[in-house]
């Protein structure tokens, strides 16, 4: 599927063309350059909720795990002990899934550990792959590339849990580090 012109007249990719939590989600931060270790951590740990679950889903519960993850402060996060994690599963703004939670701390801990070799951030973009063309439909998106496929090897190896391929592709696609809006797509070519 090509890029779709909405009721305002504005082409965006199929997926951001219904409900309006993701319209706003595409036209204003996926594919756009992130900074700093809360908002890349934010990211992968979105990310990894998401998996099984609609991206929708985790939009409307944002503001429920920025609250419970203390703003993806790493530091905040890494403390957490056997009392958060039953906070967490008891907490139904967010995806209460034990695997899920006991990754984001784990996480953090591996973030708080990654910043004497650069920290998160410069990690993440250390696998920025070569600019490919536009792609001109939805059948053109890849899952994964060589460059998701390697960061997740290199995460899973410093500590990081739930971070697999497709997760890291989707992370790469979120914070700009490829751009994958389609040809036609008012916000193509606005990626980090």
């Amino acid at each position: 599927m090509p890029a779709v012109v909405g009721e305002d007249g504005v082409a965006r990719c199929p997926w951001a063309s219904g409900d309006p939590v993701n319209r706003a989600y595409h036209d204003t931060e996926w594919g756009m350059r992130v900074s700093g270790e809360a908002a890349h951590l934010e990211r992968l740990t979105l990310e990894a909720f998401q998996s099984g679950l609609s991206w929708l889903t985790i939009l409307t519960k944002r503001p429920h795990f920025r609250r419970a993850f203390a703003g993806f402060d790493a530091d905040a996060v890494a403390a957490y002990d056997e009392a958060d994690v039953e906070r967490l599963m008891a907490d139904p703004g967010i995806v209460r899934n034990r695997r899920k939670v006991d990754a984001a701390i784990a996480n953090a801990r591996a973030t708080v550990a990654l910043r004497d070799d650069g920290g998160l951030e410069s990690f993440i973009w250390s696998f920025r792959p070569d600019p490919l063309p536009a792609p001109r439909t939805t059948a053109d998106l890849p899952t994964t590339s060589a460059e998701s496929v390697a960061l997740a090897m290199a995460l899973k190896k410093r500590g990081f849990a739930h971070v697999g391929p497709t997760t890291m592709y989707a992370l790469m696609e979120a914070i700009g580090l490829v751009d994958d809006h389609l040809e036609g797509c008012h916000r193509r070519g606005c990626a980090g």
